[in-house]
């Protein structure tokens, strides 16, 4: 399995330095609902204290929860990749900090500093990896779970 990487430390210092030139420190209170899959995702955070659940609309009542962030996690890959709509949706689950990136700006960046932009994208990549893996681990228990029911 990947090991779990934090977006910021992941970076090499030069380029964490350039790419913090574009954070904003933002919070959201509890319960507040940061964005909604299918909507436009336009920034991305990493989180500094708090935790956030992703989630998935399964019917029109009920959300299921698919992972849960916190401290150093990266909120948002969406806006890294064509067509720039939210997979998931995003809630606050307790008083959360971040620091928010503008995703067109932080683009930008990554085209006039291509080693900013290798790394990001590596990062976001092994980011990405490692929450598959850990979401295919959650299925194959649930599924085992469900196999040891009498058929």
């Amino acid at each position: 399995m990947t090991k779990a990487i934090k977006l910021l430390t992941a970076l090499p210092q030069a380029q964490r330095e350039r790419l913090m030139e574009l954070a904003e420190e933002v919070s959201f209170p509890e319960d507040s609902r940061i964005f909604e899959a299918g909507g436009t995702a336009d920034r991305f955070w990493v989180i500094r204290s708090g935790a956030v659940h992703l989630d998935q609309q399964v019917t029109s009542r009920q959300r299921v929860t698919v992972a849960t962030l916190g401290a150093g996690d990266l909120l948002g890959w969406s806006w890294l990749f064509p067509p720039y709509q939210w997979d998931f949706g995003a809630v606050a689950f307790s008083n959360v900090r971040a620091y928010e990136f503008d995703g067109p700006s932080a683009l930008a960046l990554c085209v006039e500093d291509p080693l900013l932009g290798l790394s990001l994208v590596r990062s976001v990549a092994e980011i990405l990896a490692h929450r598959l893996e850990t979401t295919r681990g959650k299925l194959m228990d649930q599924y085992a779970l469900g196999r040891r029911t009498p058929l």
